[in-house]
């Protein structure tokens, strides 16, 4: 899990204070899958499921990192529909692409501002992704195993609209933060 971080331009140039997503975290992504076969070489597939991952946020003042980083923890209900065009089998191995539109909830978002905590930061619950990727299915003898890695990228900006009134100086770092995922899965059908 990731972030495109819009820093401020105009509060950079007075306090200098620049956020950057500089430790990428795994998480973990489970699925039910469904799928309707269109034609021989399209499937629409509807995958929900839940994923647990967190980002963490640090910021760098006059580059020179600033103690305080933000750790944004996520726990999104997903419900992507994906278009997936399939190429022609070679013995039991088939490539394909993917890609469509997924609806994200983060059930861990919008977190209230805590003095004890270090919460400068809160996230948007709601958000729509668009999603690519490429695969590759394998035709084993009970199952199909396919490897998929796909990128899956926020198309609204996720940071809420209010800053810590303890340290407002954290949220007027960033103009826009969108969240982007890299996913490498493995399907079992």
């Amino acid at each position: 899990m990731d972030f495109k971080l819009t820093p401020s331009q105009k509060y950079y140039q007075t306090d200098s204070l620049y956020p950057e997503v500089s430790i990428l975290n795994p998480g973990i992504n489970i699925q039910i899958i469904t799928d309707l076969l269109l034609a021989e070489h399209f499937d629409i597939r509807f995958l929900p499921g839940v994923s647990f991952g967190q980002r963490v946020i640090r910021f760098y003042k006059n580059t020179k990192l600033v103690n305080d980083q933000q750790r944004l923890e996520s726990s999104f209900l997903e419900f992507p529909l994906l278009l997936k065009y399939k190429g022609d089998r070679l013995n039991n191995v088939r490539p394909y692409v993917i890609g469509g539109i997924n609806y994200r909830y983060d059930l861990a978002g919008k977190k209230e501002f805590d003095d004890a905590k270090p919460i400068y930061l809160r996230l948007k619950r709601p958000d729509f992704y668009y999603e690519l990727g490429a695969g590759i299915d394998f035709y084993l003898t009970y199952f199909k195993l396919s490897i998929e890695l796909k990128m899956s990228n926020g198309i609204g900006n996720v940071l809420v609209q209010q800053a810590n009134p303890s340290h407002p100086q954290y949220f007027n770092a960033i103009e826009k933060m969108r969240s982007q995922i890299w996913i490498l899965a493995f399907h079992f059908e």
